[in-house]
C-alpha cells in the first residue's frame, strides 16, 4: 500500500477530533462531492490521492525563492514591472507560516460553526494603498499563451483564491478584490531539451467574490452533523 494513502486515519483528525481543521482543499472537496467529503472528514477514509506533480512543485518552490529575494530587498519583481503593477512582495514574519498548509497556514476560528478554517497561500503582495494582494502560482505546458482563466475547470482555481482572500480579511487585513495568478508555461518549441526547460511567465488578474463562503460553511457544518451519508455528486468518479 502507498505510504501516501492510509485507510485508518487517527480519529483525532476527523470531525469532532481535537486536530480537525477545515482546510481550503476540504472546502473544495465538499463542493466537488458531499459524499466523498463526508466519508473523508466524518468517517476517516479519504479519497485515493492523485499522482504528485513534482515538476509543478519544483516551479512553485523556485518562484517562492525568487519572489522572496525581492521581499527581503523590498524591491519590485520584473514581472510586476512588465505588467505595470504597482505592488511588491509583502514582508511579514508569518509568511512561511501562511504558506505551510500542512502545519498551519493562515487560519480563522469560525464562531458560527466552530470550524478552524485554514489554507496555505503561495504568495502575498502589497500595493501602495497597503492593501494585500493574494497570489497563486500555477505551472503548465500548453502551446498557446495563458492569458485568461476561462475554462470550467478553472472555477476551482477561482474559489481557491477567494478562500485565501476571505481568510486574510478575517485576520484583520485589508485585501484587494483583484488577486493574481502567476502562470509558468513551459516552452515546447525549443530545438532540443538540453537538460533544461524554459518558461514564459504570465500574470492573470482575477476579481474575487468571497460572498459564497459563509453559506457554504453552514452547509458543511450541517453535513458533518448529520448521521446520514449524503448523495454523491452526479459526475463524481469515486
Amino acid at each position: 500500500m502507498s505510504q501516501y494513502y492510509k485507510i485508518d486515519r487517527n480519529p483525532n483528525w476527523n470531525y469532532g477530533g481535537g486536530n480537525f481543521r477545515l482546510s481550503r482543499s476540504k472546502i473544495a472537496l465538499f463542493l466537488d462531492c458531499p459524499r466523498c467529503f463526508y466519508i473523508d472528514n466524518k468517517l476517516g477514509t479519504a479519497r485515493p490521492p492523485g499522482f504528485p506533480f513534482n515538476l509543478n512543485s519544483a516551479v512553485d518552490a523556485l518562484l517562492k525563492k525568487e519572489f522572496d529575494v525581492h521581499r527581503v530587498a523590498q524591491s519590485v519583481h520584473p514581472l510586476l514591472k512588465a505588467y505595470g503593477l504597482d505592488a511588491k512582495p509583502f514582508e511579514d514574519p508569518r509568511m512561511d507560516e501562511w504558506r505551510d498548509s500542512l502545519r498551519r497556514g493562515i487560519t480563522h476560528q469560525h464562531l458560527e460553526t466552530g470550524f478552524r478554517v485554514s489554507g496555505g497561500v503561495d504568495d502575498v503582495w502589497v500595493n501602495d494603498k497597503v492593501e494585500l494582494i493574494i497570489v497563486d502560482y500555477k505551472a503548465t505546458s500548453k502551446d498557446e499563451k495563458i492569458e485568461a482563466l476561462d475554462q470550467e475547470w478553472h472555477d476551482g482555481y477561482k474559489r481557491q483564491m477567494e478562500v485565501y482572500q476571505w481568510l486574510f480579511r478575517k485576520n484583520g487585513f485589508t485585501v484587494q478584490d483583484v488577486g493574481y495568478f502567476v502562470y509558468a508555461n513551459a516552452n515546447k518549441d525549443r530545438e532540443a531539451f538540453d537538460a533544461r526547460l524554459e518558461f514564459e511567465l504570465t500574470l492573470i488578474p482575477y476579481k474575487g467574490d468571497d460572498s459564497w463562503i459563509e453559506d457554504t460553511l453552514l452547509k458543511i457544518h450541517a453535513c458533518l452533523e448529520s448521521e446520514e451519508i449524503p448523495s454523491a455528486a452526479a459526475e463524481c468518479d469515486y
